[in-house]
Formats: structure tokens, sequence, C-alpha cells
């Protein structure tokens, strides 16, 4: 009997000690979590930029403090999808196939779009497997409208929202009586184009829309001939949803063809463009874009920039929303005490959370569009104290739209998966 109470013992001790080991072994396993952008090409300052930020978020939030959900570190996966919907479609293959279940995607609305559509394709059809897609940038109001998906979380202001925005700013500058409207030929500048030229009828009846055309994304490389027209159709101001390579091409362009006008975008800043814009795009630039520039509201946030520079002194905090999306996401993740994606979708409905520049922002359950404030900022020097490119210029917010106000009503009737 006392033999068979001390192997009885001993087995307890093991099964104990084997039970433990395998709690820290999982306790130790990462978070992974990819990050599907152009890392190669055309777009891939934007890309890498994006990619450095969302590694940093890591690291300074949750990893240097000992991670999440009980000591576990995040990774963070690139996966290089060169701004493509084909090759999108082949990294997803390649994040399924690592057991990658949460995607952060941004850049271009059309791969948003792909991507969108394949993981709701590959969760109907692989029930228990779910990939979750965190939109931090594509603007499309399709995603969220009649494209929506369960699937689907969108973690910036969408096209409409800050068109709104933007056209009551220009709204209210008389001088402005003619209008010209450029950019790519993709779902993203299309829905520009429309929606400016709508509002700005209901809004301004009496400006005239004296142009409005499309280029090839990232093929141009002389933007004199589209300059050309704008010079010649005499427009006193110039709307663009243009951004990367495009972006700074064309401002450009606009400015060395001797036009001094103001040129209103969603994407002319950072990256490269602040630099080579310069002295030249001052209070001529315009931009419409969530959290405020300068100056920045909390000391919590200008620390973040801060060490954010000390690590990447070249890069800057270019897309706040990547730090918002992943806070949010882990915050999904500790309410459910999982990492399973229709947990974290859950968890992330109608979720209010408190930013670094401590705004309440919203997730809206019924669509999974986010609502924040809008703001426009002027490309300028003064009363710059976190500037762009380290160039001395910077963005400064001179017009402010709070949450409550960008509220708009959605399209959304979202097929809900059943569990």
């Amino acid at each position: 009997m006392i033999k068979i109470k001390l192997f009885s013992k001993f087995n307890s001790l093991l099964i104990c000690t084997l039970l433990c080991l395998g709690n820290i072994s999982q306790a130790q396993e990462p978070v992974r979590i990819a990050f599907m952008d152009p890392l190669s090409g055309t777009f891939a300052s934007i890309g890498t930029s994006g990619l450095k930020q969302i590694q940093f978020a890591a690291d300074y939030l949750f990893n240097s403090r000992g991670g999440i959900l009980g000591g576990r570190m995040i990774e963070i996966v690139p996966l290089d999808n060169k701004q493509s919907p084909t090759e999108t479609q082949l990294q997803f293959r390649r994040a399924v196939s690592e057991g990658l279940q949460i995607i952060f995607q941004g850049n271009s609305s059309a791969v948003a779009n792909t991507l969108s559509t394949t993981i709701s394709r590959f969760n109907r059809r692989n029930p228990g497997k779910e990939v979750l897609q965190i939109n931090y940038s594509a603007v499309d109001p399709i995603l969220t409208e009649d494209n929506c998906s369960f699937w689907h979380f969108r973690f910036d202001a969408h096209a409409v929202m800050k068109l709104n925005v933007l056209t009551d700013y220009i709204a209210m500058n008389k001088d402005i009586k003619s209008m010209y409207i450029i950019g790519q030929d993709y779902s993203f500048g299309h829905v520009v184009a429309d929606t400016a030229i709508r509002l700005l009828n209901e809004k301004r009846p009496d400006i005239e829309i004296v142009g409005s055309e499309f280029h090839p994304i990232g093929q141009v490389k002389d933007f004199t001939p589209y300059v050309t027209k704008i010079v010649s159709s005499g427009a006193d101001a110039v709307i663009t949803g243009n951004y990367g390579a495009d972006m700074v091409s064309l401002a450009r362009s606009i400015i060395d063809s001797g036009l001094d006008i103001p040129i209103y975008t969603f994407y002319a800043a950072y990256d490269g463009i602040t630099a080579t814009l310069g002295i030249d795009g001052k209070d001529r630039i315009h931009l419409i874009h969530n959290e405020t520039s300068n100056p920045i509201p909390t000391e919590r946030r200008k620390e973040y920039i801060r060490a954010f520079k000390a690590r990447n002194p070249n890069n800057d905090v270019t897309q706040p929303r990547l730090a918002n999306a992943l806070s949010m996401v882990v915050a999904a993740m500790e309410k459910a005490s999982s990492t399973d994606p229709y947990d974290i979708a859950i968890a992330l409905e109608d979720m209010r959370f408190t930013t670094l520049g401590g705004e309440e922002i919203w997730m809206r359950g019924e669509d999974h569009q986010i609502f924040q404030s809008l703001h426009v900022s002027v490309h300028t020097d003064e009363g710059i104290e976190f500037d762009a490119d380290n160039s001395g210029f910077g963005l400064r917010s001179i017009y402010h739209v709070p949450a409550e106000e960008t509220i708009v009503e959605t399209s959304c009737q979202m097929r809900r998966p059943r569990r």
C-alpha cells in the first residue's frame, strides 16, 4: 500500500510538472499577425513605412510590457503583395499555410476588395480556420456598405466621410469658383471624383467643375500633359486622391508649372513627399485625415512619437490608426481571452477605445466602420513641433470635426456566420 501511494504521488507530481511546462510553453508562444502590403515596387515606401509602424506599436505598447494574454509576445509577419490583387491572393494562401489568421492590410482599395472577397470565400469553406481582415487605410466606401463582411473591419474613415468634411472646408473659401479633379484610375479614384462633384454641387453650386480625369496608377512618370490641362482650365483649386509616387509627382508638376492654387489631398505628406515639396508646398497643400498633426493633443502621444523617431530616425508616425487598430484588436483578444478570429470580431463590434491622443473612437457593429474626429491640415513650417521627413515642414491642423459629426448611414446588410 505504501509503494502504491508513493507511486501515485510520483505520478501526480509528474503530471502536474508536465502540465505546468505545457502551460508555460503555450504562454510563450507568440501571437502571429500578418502585415500584407507593398514591400517592393512603386509603392514600397508606403508599405515599408507601415510595417515599421506596426512593428513598433507591437513592441512599444505590448511586448515591452510583458506581452498579451498572460505573457505572449506579438510577432508581425510581413507579406509583400506588391499592391497587386493577384499577388495578394498568393500571399493569402501563404498566410493560411503558415496558420496566420489575422491580416492587417491598407494600401489600395482594389487590393482590399480582393482580400475581403478571398477571405469571405475561404471562411465559408473552412469553418474553424477563419481569417480576420484588419483594414487600416483602404477607404472605398463599398467595403463597409454593399460589400461589407463580418470578417472585415475598417479603422480609417472612408472616402465619403472624408470628402464630407473636406468639401465643407472648401465651400467656406469664397475665392474658389472653379475646381479640377484628377485621380488614379481605380475604384477609390472614381469614388473621390464622383463624390466630390456631387458634394460641391450641393454645397457650392457656383463652383464650376472645369475638369475631371483619371490616369493609370503608378505608371505616369511625367505629369506635365495633365498639368497643362489644369492650367488651361483656369481652375482655382485641385482635388486629388493620389498617393505615393503619383501624389508627389502630380504636386511637383503643378507647383513647377507656376500655378499658385490650393491642392486638396488625402495623402500628400510623409514618406518623402513633404521633403520633396518643401517650401514650394507651403500653404498650398491641404490634407484631410484623422488624428491631429500639430499641435499634438497629449503628452502620451508625443512620447510615443519621440520613441518611434528614436528607433526609426528616417521615418515618421504617418498612420496613428495602425496603433489604434492593433490596440483595439488586442483589447478584443483580452476581452474574449482568445485569438480566434470569430471571438475577436464579436468583441470588436461596438467597441469604444481611447487613443494615445485622448480621443474616444467607436467601431460600429452594424458595418464594422470606425468613427473618429477628422481634420484638415496645411503643409507649412510654422507652428510645427513634429515635422515630416526631417524637413522642418509638416502638417498643422486648421479645421476640426468631432467624431459624432462624421457618422453616416450605411447600406450594409451583413451576412453573419453561425456559431
